[in-house]
């Protein structure tokens, strides 16, 4: 059974709105290399950042985030 994990289409929505990792970064409060490391997968936001970097990109928070795996 594979783990199931929390994926992401952060990159492509950042690049719709011609934002960098650093810019993102600085809408969120966060790092750049947060941003970097929860569009890799090896970081998981907190509910409450995933739905600040939603509101910031001017996403549902289901439009960015979504389960991998088997959820059975």
């Amino acid at each position: 059974m594979k783990k199931v994990q929390l994926g992401n289409r952060l990159k492509v929505a950042r690049a719709e709105k011609n934002l960098s990792q650093e810019d993102l970064a600085n809408l969120a409060g966060v790092s750049r290399q947060t941003i970097s490391s929860i569009e890799t997968g090896q970081y998981t936001p907190s509910a409450l950042l995933a739905f600040l970097i939603a509101k910031r990109l001017d996403k549902q928070v289901q439009e960015l985030f979504f389960l991998e795996g088997d959820i059975g």
